[in-house]
């Protein structure tokens, strides 16, 4: 469950906020600017306490992917959707497709202003069922012809504003014999802890799910119970799970050089941006570490370029992430304000302006 998280300002173009006809389930649509361009975001499938939390989640997850989509200097607004199932829901097959199916019918309302792909909780075999109902869909799977889904895309960024991060909090660039720690292990995580396992980096490893035991040992990762994550001696910090897992508290324990992972808003306040710089703790903005995904599927979407040349592109996430440390460093401020001092920039000028990646 994500953390309970500030909402941000009320600034949304549009938000659709429907009971399923076919499903009853809640579902939220979230637009946030569109700007430049159509806006993409993926469709998140969880289980939330109330539908009030569902639809915070959906604000805050679709202002944030305009400042990905923006940083990332993509010709793409920013959106999300969410379809929040009540604590203790089960979905058997029929009420699933039927969740996607009333999805594809909320997106269509838009008229295009919004594309929607898979996310947490949603696979791409979940997309090829809202493009049922709509075309504004994006990563269906790849037997059908599709870009299938970005988890792999999403991983080799974060991977690069890993070694980013590294070079700028430690003086390297190889992660072998670099301490790291990865919290959660699910599609990107996963990928992620497998890589850097095979490149020699001391790997302790943690997830909700005890069943990734089993990952940890086949990785030769050391693992611990979630709560204690933070607290291993780190070169970097990897946050792949909820959001809001950095709160003040977990901040002031932290025991890592560097945060650098594809977790969503893991700061539980802005706050804590600062509060780690006065701990002389390397941030790098979620938002450009996790775009790898969104940058393959727009570009892929819009053929715009070879697969090879969109993945070169992906990867040059970590020469974004550079730079954003220099403007950080020359103007006095955060990562993540400098990050966000780039988005705004990029939206101030518009779809015209030259892509930073």
């Amino acid at each position: 469950m994500t953390h309970a998280l500030p909402l941000p300002d009320f600034a949304h173009e549009r938000v659709e906020v429907v009971t399923g006809s076919r499903s009853g389930l809640f579902i939220a649509v979230a637009l946030h600017s569109s700007v430049l361009g159509s806006a993409l975001g993926g469709a998140r499938l969880w289980t939330y306490p109330t539908w009030s939390d569902a639809l915070g989640d959906a604000l805050r997850l679709s202002a944030a992917m305009t400042l990905k989509n923006a940083s990332a200097g993509l010709d793409a607004g920013g959106g999300k959707s969410v379809i929040g199932l009540p604590p203790g829901t089960v979905l058997n097959p029929d009420r699933r497709r039927a969740a996607f199916l009333d999805l594809g019918d909320t997106v269509e309302s838009l008229g295009g202003l919004y594309r929607t792909a898979e996310d947490v909780g949603s696979t791409t075999d979940d997309m090829l069922v809202v493009s049922e109902r709509t075309s504004h869909v994006v990563g269906l799977p790849e037997a059908g012809g599709g870009s299938g889904e970005p988890a792999g895309p999403t991983s080799l960024g974060v991977y690069a504003s890993l070694i980013a991060t590294l070079e700028r909090s430690v003086g390297v660039r190889d992660v072998a014999e670099r301490r790291i720690t990865v919290a959660g292990l699910g599609q990107v995580g996963s990928r992620l802890a497998a890589r850097l396992a095979s490149e020699g980096a001391v790997l302790t490893v943690t997830d909700v799910n005890p069943a990734k035991r089993a990952l940890a040992a086949e990785l030769g990762a050391a693992w611990v119970e979630p709560h204690e994550a933070h607290l291993v001696a780190a070169d970097v910090f990897v946050p792949a799970g909820i959001g809001g897992v950095l709160t003040d508290e977990v901040i002031d324990a932290l025991d890592a050089r560097a945060v650098c992972g594809p977790a969503n808003n893991p700061l539980a306040d802005r706050s804590g941006a600062d509060r780690l710089a006065q701990r002389g703790i390397l941030y790098a903005p979620d938002f450009v570490v996790n775009a790898g995904g969104v940058i393959y599927l727009d570009l892929e979407a819009k053929q715009r370029g070879t697969r090879d040349e969109i993945m070169a592109r992906v990867a040059g996430i970590g020469d974004t992430l550079r730079r954003i440390f220099d403007e950080a460093e020359s103007r006095g401020v955060t990562p993540l304000a400098a990050a966000e001092g780039v988005a705004a920039d990029r939206l101030r000028e518009g779809a015209r302006s030259d892509a930073l990646v």
